[in-house]
């Protein structure tokens, strides 16, 4: 098998009631998945990635105002067209439950553990 393009889908705003400290840990666990996708051989992408550099270049001033919100959930419903799979982490996240609605609907493959995911030999 060669080496696929993952998104991974999990909550980013999801769960934190717009605390940044929860925000900030929920994009730490965002990463570390992408690290163990890494590890398997595969390059992960996480949505916030490039919409968050996006939102700060249009003059976003912050996570949830009008400008970031043209990019958070667009960015990733591009990717996801661009991608080979998703991996769906845990934690309630309406954003990545679209995701992953999207990649089904696109026969996108759909891994709900790291552990399913095969790895590049």
């Amino acid at each position: 098998m060669k080496a696929r393009l993952i998104l991974i889908a999990g909550p980013y705003r999801g769960g934190t009631g717009g605390d940044p400290a929860r925000i900030a840990d929920n994009l730490r666990r965002l990463e570390g998945a992408a690290l163990a996708v890494y590890e398997r051989g595969h390059l992960p992408v996480v949505g916030e990635w490039v919409s968050l550099p996006l939102a700060r270049a249009a003059g976003s001033a912050q996570i949830g105002d009008d400008i970031s919100e043209r990019f958070l959930y667009p960015a990733a419903r591009r990717l996801i067209e661009r991608c080979d799979a998703v991996l769906r982490i845990p934690g309630e996240s309406k954003g990545a439950d679209g995701d992953v609605d999207l990649a089904r609907t696109l026969g996108i493959p759909v891994y709900l553990d790291i552990d399913d995911l095969p790895e590049v030999v």
